[in-house]
């Protein structure tokens, strides 16, 4: 970067000061490059510039791909073991620095230090899965051959080559090392664009990576205006993963499509609350809290609609109300606030937008409703609403913020129903006492992901199951086998134990056709007999 290095300012109460914010930006980009153009970073929580970060052009794009590229043939030739054994001193180091990564993610989004501990609980246990799971999930293959003895086929599992991450502002670390790791396991390279507004999380665990003993170099990191970065990325690399709205991801996956490269999309998301009549009240309203208003109501798995049997309505809304008002909004460097900052003023604005939309048309406030300055720049009170029109705009789209709709029905079948009338399907969740119950209900909806009796976590943290959205909340899956095979070109190594399969010389066509005819016939009522 062309600026000077700052001084060591203390940024608030953090482990972290500007100085080592500047000494991270260097990672970002190919090496050996000055950068004339910077992007301020600033922290949600007072609007205040906390360091820079260069923008870079296509033509350091490229650069990046082709260093990432070279660096990453050290590191494609490691054994299956050897990467794994990286990936166990990654999450150890990840686990051994959580509180400056939690300082790290407070600073960038202003989240409540609660809300962060998701995410630095979640990158070492990732790690771990893959560590240990990963090298099974791609060691080569047996596969049956159509003639046994005769044949043999077997399945190897080869890296892509350079895996192309475009992750979003809301979990930083999360939302991008959950594809790297997995991505890395597979032998591939990867260059990263973070959201500009959240650069320094995924620069701090690249960094670990290093010191875990990747080679340098094998994951390269990219900033600069989205639109042009993010499309240079997708035009360089060999597979694409993006995290962010519908809208976008389908512009992405056009570009992807051209350029035949495969791609994995986890997109919006309009998740469905199922609560039916015999649950425990508390504990509904309990997991309606955490599956609203975590992170601010920025997860796109977050339950924005709860459906509510009629016979408990009253009395899960007056425990619903009751909780959510007793929710302190802040985001200090301690464990004392349930409610962290939106991420700057759009965010902001959209949600503002949303409630009075869906009041104008008659919707009822029962809690929050207001902008909070006093707090922060951009603190919102987690907000419920009923009797919202089904034209109003919370109603219809993804709202992205502490914003909960709560809504009665007259039984199971009328939730699924409206749960099911989406365009998104990403997250839902059932909840219930009778877990078989819950169950049946939950193969009904029109999900990629249904937790029971817990908003999302539960899904989230099952790694070896995969996790992603249908209709238009994306395609792919991350996490369980499905996440880390994604990253890789399937091979198939078939065998002759006889030579060429084929007319024998000296045998009479007639004569092979027979005799081929009647051991296949053969071999297909052995199958039979097997199923």
């Amino acid at each position: 970067m062309a600026t000077q290095a700052p001084e060591e300012t203390i940024l608030s109460e953090t482990a972290w000061n500007k100085r080592r914010l500047y000494a991270l930006a260097q990672r970002i980009g190919p090496s050996e490059r000055e950068y004339d153009l910077t992007m301020p970073v600033t922290a949600p929580v007072n609007d205040e510039q906390i360091a820079e970060i260069p923008e870079l052009d296509e033509d350091d794009v490229d650069r990046a791909v082709e260093q990432t590229r070279e660096a990453a043939g050290e590191w494609r030739e490691m054994s299956l073991d050897e990467r794994a054994d990286v990936l166990t001193k990654f999450a150890n180091l990840a686990a051994k620095n959580r509180g400056e990564l939690l300082d790290l993610l407070q600073l960038e989004t202003g989240k409540s230090r609660a809300h962060a501990l998701e995410e630095t609980i979640d990158v070492p246990l990732n790690a771990d899965y893959y560590a240990d799971k990963g090298p099974g999930i791609l060691a080569t293959e047996s596969r049956s051959s159509g003639i046994p003895i005769a044949t043999s086929a077997e399945v190897q599992y080869d890296p892509k080559g350079i895996v192309g991450i475009i992750s979003p502002w809301n979990y930083p670390l999360v939302l991008s090392f959950a594809d790297a790791i997995p991505a890395l396991l597979a032998g591939n390279g990867v260059v990263l664009k973070p959201d500009d507004k959240t650069p320094f999380t995924a620069l701090r665990l690249a960094e670990l990576l290093e010191e875990a003993g990747l080679p340098e170099g094998v994951v390269t990191i990219v900033t600069g205006d989205g639109p042009t970065i993010g499309s240079a990325v997708i035009e360089r690399v060999d597979y694409l993963t993006f995290t962010g709205s519908s809208e976008v991801g389908k512009l992405v996956a056009e570009q992807a499509g051209r350029n035949l490269i495969d791609c994995s999309l986890e997109l919006s998301g309009k998740n469905p609350m199922i609560i039916l009549d015999d649950v425990d009240i508390e504990e509904a309203a309990r997991g309606a809290i955490q599956g609203s208003f975590t992170n601010a109501g920025q997860l796109c798995l977050a339950n924005e609609r709860i459906y509510v049997h009629e016979s408990i309505y009253d009395e899960f809304l007056a425990e619903f109300v009751e909780q959510t008002e007793g929710l302190e909004l802040g985001a200090e460097f301690e464990f004392d606030s349930d409610v962290g900052s939106m991420i700057d003023e759009d965010q902001l604005q959209r949600t503002k937008d949303h409630v009075a939309d869906a009041v104008e048309a008659g919707a009822t406030v029962e809690a929050g409703g207001n902008a909070r300055p006093e707090v922060g720049p951009y603190f919102y009170e987690p907000t419920i609403l009923t009797d919202v029109p089904a034209s109003s705009l919370p109603a219809c789209e993804e709202t992205f913020g502490p914003l909960a709709v709560v809504e009665p029905v007259s039984s199971a079948a009328e939730a699924i129903e409206k749960a099911n009338d989406s365009d998104h399907g990403l997250n839902a969740s059932v909840w219930s006492a009778d877990r078989k119950r819950a169950k049946e209900v939950a193969r009904q909806i029109e999900s990629g992901t249904v937790c029971i009796n817990d908003p999302f976590l539960v899904g989230w943290a099952s790694y070896d199951a995969p996790m992603g959205g249908v209709k238009e909340s994306g395609i792919g899956r991350r996490h369980g086998p499905e996440g880390i095979k994604r990253y890789t070109e399937p091979k198939t190594i078939a065998t002759s134990a006889v030579g060429p399969l084929g007319p024998v010389p000296g045998i009479p066509d007639s004569v092979f056709a027979k005799g081929f005819s009647a051991i296949s016939d053969l071999q297909r009522r052995l199958n039979q007999l097997r199923r």
